[in-house]
């Protein structure tokens, strides 16, 4: 909204300043500072109000240290992390730009899922909450709506290079000379695509409609009923992978923090043409807008972290948890890196790892022993380390210092091939 008032001001009145507004990494600024002073002001208001509704947690007795002090935190503060977002994005982002539109949308969705789900826990005191088919049916129709709009949007195009990249590697690259060399090297025509980025490849790209090319000449006509159920795939793991890792405190909000800092980063230089030409990776046009987006999802979960850290004063529930992830998984997809989410996102993969292979481990070994065996202690597996004796703060320390190694590395998949 605002980035509309400024334009205004900037191209009729000619109000000095307000030509700011035209840079993204001022607008981003904006939203950081913006999300954070939000959750951090805010928040403190919404504790003593979910105090006041005792709108407490109610925890089930797993045997584990500290376990009993949380009973009756509040939850539902994801309500925090999705104000902070969505009140920086309001105001600074383009928002007739899809990429924009779909956060918006996703945010909201399944914060509204999440919503549902902890209203039901703490309101009917029904401790399963929402029904699982329900989540999942809300997973599925998201990634619907994602899948048919980055396939059938006039919007969400690609540019293809059309010739190898001889660019020079100078100190400073942001310059006239190096900018009008970088739009020689892709198309100036804008393509429909379901590419994506493949790490450690060094053309690394690859085109999900050759998967079914075998189906005959006119197999890129029929790209979508391969491309929508990977895009369905992706969000419900990558949501049910962070719902499932907010089981200590502070855990999911600093790794997702570090997840949404790499993928504001690969957004900016993936929607800039002369990093794209640099790096040698994909160029998507207007994907840039979303650092915005980004950037107010970092300062959300950054203030949220506030709270949340150990002793958290406040749990973010599935209202927070279930968007994150969603959040996640649908960044990534949009800017064309959703095959390094295994890398990236690595907390997110052992912890859904650690619960299927638990269950499935222990249902095999009932069969075949008649009593069920187990491989960890508990899973999800940050609870296998509280088993063995870890207090809290030490194991969101090492996970984090791991989430920033996976983060680092993502990063250098780019030129690492």
């Amino acid at each position: 909204m605002l980035y509309y008032l400024f334009d205004y001001l900037d191209k009729v009145i000619d109000f000095p300043g307000a030509g700011l507004f035209q840079y993204i990494s001022f607008r981003a600024a904006l939203a950081v500072i913006t999300s954070l002073t939000i959750s951090l002001l805010f928040g403190k208001s919404l504790i003593l109000f979910l105090n006041k509704k005792q709108v407490g947690e109610t925890v089930r007795d797993l045997g584990l240290e500290g376990q009993k002090e949380k009973q009756g935190t509040p939850t539902m503060g994801g309500l925090i992390i999705l104000g902070s977002i969505l009140v920086p994005t309001l105001l600074f982002s383009k928002l007739n730009n899809i990429y924009v539109i779909l956060m918006i949308v996703t945010t909201i969705w399944l914060g509204v899922i999440g919503f549902l789900d902890d209203y039901i826990k703490v309101f009917k005191k029904d401790k399963k909450g929402l029904a699982g088919k329900f989540k999942v049916l809300g997973q599925i129709t998201l990634g619907l709506i994602v899948g048919f709009t980055m396939y059938f949007h006039d919007g969400i195009v690609i540019r293809e290079k059309v010739q190898e990249s001889q660019f020079v590697k100078s100190h400073n690259i942001l310059n006239e000379v190096n900018y009008e060399r970088a739009k020689e090297v892709f198309n100036k025509e804008s393509i429909k695509s379901t590419k994506t980025t493949i790490p450690f490849v060094k053309n690394n790209e690859l085109d999900y409609s050759l998967l079914i090319s075998w189906t005959g000449e006119n197999y890129r006509n029929w790209a979508w009923l391969i491309f929508i159920p990977i895009v369905i795939l992706i969000i419900t793991a990558v949501s049910n992978g962070a719902n499932l890792t907010d089981g200590i405190d502070g855990l999911a909000t600093s790794t997702s923090a570090i997840i949404g800092a790499t993928l504001g980063i690969l957004a900016w230089v993936s929607g800039n043409i002369i990093f794209a030409n640099y790096l040698n990776i994909m160029y998507i046009p207007n994907i840039g807008e979303l650092t915005i987006f980004v950037s107010a999802f970092v300062g959300a979960t950054v203030g949220f972290l506030w709270y949340n850290t150990y002793p958290a004063q406040v749990f973010m529930g599935d209202t927070g948890s279930l968007a994150i992830g969603g959040i996640i998984a649908v960044l990534a997809i949009l800017i064309r890196k959703e095959l390094l989410i295994p890398i990236l996102c690595g907390i997110f993969l052992v912890e859904n790892l650690s619960v299927v292979m638990q269950v499935s481990y222990f249902k095999y070994t009932k069969r075949k022993y008649g009593e069920g065996r187990r491989i960890f202690k508990m899973s999800p597996l940050h609870h296998h380390f509280q088993k063995l004796g870890y207090p809290e703060p030490k194991i969101v320390v090492r996970f984090v210092i791991v989430g920033i190694m996976l983060a680092v590395f993502t990063i250098v998949t780019l030129k690492l091939r």
